[in-house]
Formats: structure tokens, C-alpha cells, sequence
């Protein structure tokens, strides 16, 4: 399975998304962190993690005795470079194009 693959995988899911959004709210959370208010098992909530993990989404690093998981947007970034930004620009640079004349026509 390639990168991006990877990625999108991990995305589909919608308590992955959760997880993500809770690291991009703080960073630097444990397992117990990432476990509370989610109505999954600490082992159900690894599994998630390693999914994560695996696609790049996100780091971990070794504090004492805790796991700290961090989250890399770059994975995320890319998609949007390769499949989303190409896709927007067009409609954007029209709506651009669209807002000059019609100021110039006032």
C-alpha cells in the first residue's frame, strides 16, 4: 500500500479524525489523554493510534515511563498539494478574476 494509500485510510475513520483533532488541539498527549470521553478500550484506541501511526499522521516519543503521541500534518498537506489544491485553484483564481471586474464595472 503506498503513502497516500496510507493516508486516506486513516482518515476514513471517523474516531482517527477525533484523535487528530484532539493532537492538533494540544500535542504531546498520552494514551490516557487520548482515551478519556472516547467510549473505546485503551486497546481499541492503540489500535487507532498504530493506524496513525503507520500513515505517518502521527509521532511518538518516550517521556519517562508515558508515550507521548504528537501529530505531523505533513502527511495531510501533501494530499491536499497533489489532490485538493490543483483541483481548487482554477475555480479560485476564477472567482478572483470575477471580483476584479466586478469592481471595475462600479
Amino acid at each position: 500500500m503506498d503513502d497516500d494509500e496510507l493516508v486516506f485510510k486513516a482518515l476514513a475513520d471517523s474516531t482517527r479524525r477525533l484523535l487528530l483533532d484532539r493532537l492538533f488541539v494540544r500535542d504531546g498527549q498520552t494514551l490516557a489523554d487520548l482515551t478519556d470521553g472516547i467510549e473505546l478500550t485503551r486497546f481499541g484506541v492503540m489500535r487507532h493510534l498504530g493506524v496513525l501511526e503507520e500513515a505517518g499522521l502521527i509521532t511518538t516519543k518516550k517521556s519517562g515511563r508515558w508515550k507521548l503521541h504528537y501529530l505531523n500534518p505533513v502527511p495531510i498537506r501533501q494530499i491536499h498539494d497533489r489532490w485538493i489544491g490543483k483541483y481548487t485553484e482554477r475555480g479560485a483564481s476564477a472567482l478572483v478574476e470575477l471580483k476584479r471586474e466586478l469592481e471595475d464595472e462600479r
